[in-house]
Formats: C-alpha cells, sequence, structure tokens
C-alpha cells in the first residue's frame, strides 16, 4: 500500500491566501507566473474577454493581455467554502488599470487539493452588469 497524502485541513484564512498568491501573481505583470497558479486543463471564463479560456496556453494569452492594462484589484465581497478536496471563493471585486479606469465584477475561483498544492481548475469572472 503506498501513502497518499491527505488533504490540509483548510478554513477561509487559507482560501483566502490563495487569492493573495494569485493578486500577487498579477503584480509581477508575468502571465507565466499567474498560469502557474492554475491546473492544467482549467478553464478561465475571463473579465475582459469574451473568449473561453482551456488550458495553459490560452489562458497565459489572456493574462498577457490583460497585465498590460496594470490592472491592481480588491475584493469588495468573499464567501468562501470547502467542500473536502473542494474550495470555493465567490463574491466581487474590483479591478483598477492604470489608464485610471476601473471594472467591477463578480468572481468565482473553484481550488482542487492534487495531492500536492491547491491549484485553481475553474476561475469565472464577469462584469457587474
Amino acid at each position: 500500500m503506498s501513502p497518499h497524502k491527505t488533504t490540509p485541513k483548510m478554513d477561509t484564512k487559507n482560501i483566502q491566501a490563495l487569492f493573495d498568491a494569485w493578486n500577487q501573481a498579477l503584480q509581477t505583470g508575468n502571465p507565466k507566473q499567474v498560469t502557474s497558479l492554475y491546473e492544467n486543463n482549467a478553464i478561465l471564463l475571463p473579465t475582459i474577454s469574451n473568449q473561453v479560456r482551456h488550458n495553459h496556453e490560452e489562458i497565459e494569452d489572456y493574462f498577457t493581455h490583460f497585465l498590460a492594462k496594470g490592472p491592481r484589484v480588491e475584493i469588495d465581497e468573499s464567501n468562501i467554502r470547502v467542500f473536502g478536496e473542494i474550495a470555493i471563493n465567490s463574491g466581487v471585486y474590483t479591478f483598477s488599470f492604470k489608464d485610471d479606469t476601473s471594472v467591477s465584477a463578480r468572481f468565482t475561483f473553484v481550488y482542487r487539493w492534487n495531492q500536492e498544492r491547491w491549484m485553481i481548475i475553474e476561475h469565472h469572472s464577469s462584469k457587474m452588469p
């Protein structure tokens, strides 16, 4: 019998830290660093693009263009739930860009424990109507 890693005990603080890591990756301006937080087969429904992103290549392409806008993000509302090896953080955040524009959006991050670390498997971000 081979030993398997157990899912770490997660609480809202730990899940909030996953969002903070994503936000810090945005601040690097490096699309590869942001993309590395997504599972290889993750789905991204991005904020300012109508194209669904299905893999690292497509997700990195989105962030290449998005990060060029110099985004900063603040959470307005966050709702975190943990279900074993799946964690969900959904709510509202606001992006501010270097051209002094901003956009408020609804978000959902779905994370999955892959026996080594928590990865984003689904990220939906849509502008507020």
